[in-house]
């Protein structure tokens, strides 16, 4: 192999390597964005679900 060929083998991991990690970065703002967006919802109903969690005695 040429010294050129190892070059561009490099490269080509480089950028392999760099677009998954861009990919990984987008996905964890994406869910982050959703998990805030959805926090008041899902404290709203944790709320419902200890309102109604109540003892019934006989």
């Amino acid at each position: 192999m040429s010294q050129e060929e190892i070059e561009k083998n490099d490269k080509f991991w480089l950028y392999v390597g760099c677009i998954v990690l861009s990919i990984l970065a987008t996905v964890a703002v994406v869910r982050k964005s959703e998990t805030d967006k959805f926090a008041p919802i899902k404290q709203q109903l944790d709320e419902e679900v200890a309102q109604m969690n109540i003892r019934v005695l006989n």
